[in-house]
């Protein structure tokens, strides 16, 4: 099975509408992908799903968005990093995502983020 992190703009994309944010999240549903979560990211997760300012028109209203959420969570895996790898990423608040990738041995870390579109990470657990 192929092992994700998801960052919080995939959650809320899903929210939004129903395009490729949409499809990952059913990946997890379905058991193709699996995630994996962290306290941090779950606190962002949370954060970011209880304001209202992303989601004037949302196909998902506050209580839909909190219950997906929990059936997100239903599927995760939890990590902890017990390391602190600082990739220093343009938004310094994204590096605990890939502490998370590391921890997890994820194959794919899943961002609607541009700035990462010009970067390459190749991580490596020496396991095949």
């Amino acid at each position: 099975m192929i092992r994700i992190v998801a960052d919080t703009n995939v959650l809320v994309s899903a929210c939004i509408g129903r395009g490729p944010a949409s499809k990952v999240i059913e990946a997890c549903f379905d058991g193709r992908f699996v995630p994996f979560m962290s306290g941090p990211l779950l606190m962002e997760y949370r954060d970011v799903l209880s304001r209202t300012s992303p989601f004037p028109h949302a196909r998902l209203n506050a209580h839909e968005r909190m219950a997906l959420l929990e059936i997100f969570l239903s599927r995760c895996h939890w990590r902890t990093a017990h390391f602190k790898w600082r990739p220093n990423l343009a938004d310094e608040g994204d590096n605990h995502l890939l502490e998370l990738a590391i921890s997890a041995n994820a194959h794919i870390l899943v961002t609607s983020n541009i700035y990462w579109s010009h970067r390459t990470f190749a991580i490596s657990s020496g396991q095949s």
